[in-house]
């Protein structure tokens, strides 16, 4: 068994309406002003208005960020900061929305609390100084980022995603409604999706993985897995919602103790390059990933769907059955399974190959992965 160390701290709280606990939470933490950090189409939906009105219920001031932009760039930190600079007694971060707010609201912790640029904490424990206590509300059931201690911040000009690491980044709590995914639009609930399924297959399998990640993924895949039809069918089945919520959840959980691999190496230079929305370019990779890793991890994969009760060969087939199963999900979400579908020119997939090898997250890969292997990676999607 692998080496780890397992350090929780974050406090989970799940349920119908758990977000009307809100100011309970933040008040408990010690808040007194809170930075609410979001984006207009959770202002819109109504949510961030039952977010203040729990925290005013709690005795509480608020502080309202809300022009985070998908795939959040350091420019976006900066204007989170400059609102909450307007307010100097803010003592509390609240990030509410998909991942890119909390995203956000991680980047403004970091640079209300220990200053300078976020190119300063691209890496892991750059942060110096304490870190504002805060509390994660994922809207969607994909990135897992309220589990994690990963901030993913863009450069404006490049598009290159920047990993921002720290402990004391992470949210000290974290609520978990179902009923908040109900405003989510069918595509972006099967994008997130797709994304969150992505989370638990890589980081079962990651050269990173250990025990206690697997235990997070092999039960992420198994509730995604089940549910990831009924969820898109009804989106006020909160049963389903809900699993598909606790899923996204333990597989971000899997990634905080282990990492990720080839599929988003190659997705993150698709969304830099051609703008393909992340859950589409990683839903589109993965199953040609999981076919390239087949050779080293056939019982990882066998395992995996095992736990969700899907019938397989054994671990010799597996990793043909599981790609199988990918590809089946990712169309009964109508999602585009050929690059070319996305305007990708085929001319571009070696620099699309060069900027893959360039990521962190392929080096955990477990297979290991040449320009020439990310090349056919690409051509097999293309």
């Amino acid at each position: 068994m692998r080496e780890f160390d397992y350090d929780p701290t974050t406090r989970v709280v799940f349920g119908e309406h758990a977000i009307d606990r809100l100011g309970e939470l933040s008040s408990g933490l010690g808040a007194s002003r809170v930075l609410l950090v979001t984006d207009p189409g959770i202002v819109r939906a109504g949510h961030v208005e039952r977010a203040r009105d729990s925290l005013k219920k709690a005795g509480l001031e608020c502080v309202l960020f809300d022009g985070v932009e998908e795939n959040p760039t350091t420019q976006v930190v900066e204007r989170g900061c400059e609102a909450a600079r307007q307010d100097r007694q803010i003592d509390f971060i609240v990030g509410l929305g998909g991942g890119s707010s909390m995203d956000a609201a991680k980047g403004v912790n970091f640079l209300l609390t220990n200053g300078g640029r976020m190119e300063d904490y691209w890496g892991v424990n750059k942060a110096e100084k304490p870190m504002l206590p805060s509390i994660g509300v994922p809207t969607t059931a994909g990135t897992g980022s309220e589990a994690q201690s990963f901030a993913l911040i863009s450069q404006p000009d490049t598009h290159v995603k920047m990993a921002c690491g720290d402990k004391k980044a992470r949210f000290r709590a974290v609520i978990l409604d179902p009923a908040l995914t109900a405003s989510m639009p069918l595509d972006v609930a099967a994008m997130t999706a797709m994304d969150a399924i992505s989370h638990a297959v890589e980081s079962y399998v990651c050269s990173k993985s250990n025990h206690v990640s697997q235990l997070f993924a092999r039960e992420a895949w198994r509730l995604l897995e089940s549910y990831f039809a009924r969820s898109l069918s009804d989106p006020q089945d909160f049963e389903a919602r809900g699993r598909m919520l606790l899923g996204a959840h333990w597989a971000g959980a899997a990634i905080e103790n282990s990492m990720l691999g080839a599929a988003h190496a190659c997705a993150n230079p698709l969304t830099a390059h051609f703008d393909v929305t992340h859950g589409v370019a990683v839903a589109l990779m993965l199953p040609h990933v999981v076919r390239y890793n087949g050779s080293v991890v056939g019982d990882g994969y066998h395992e995996l769907l095992t736990a969700a009760g899907t019938p397989n060969g054994g671990p010799e087939s597996s990793a043909e059955t599981l790609s199988d199963r990918l590809t089946a999900l990712r169309t009964m979400a109508r999602m585009p399974s050929r690059l070319r579908e996305l305007n990708v020119e085929r001319q571009s997939l070696p620099r699309l190959a060069e900027d893959a090898l360039r990521q962190w997250t392929g080096t955990f890969n477990p297979r290991e992965l040449s320009r020439e292997d990310a090349i056919r990676l690409y051509e097999s999607a293309f």
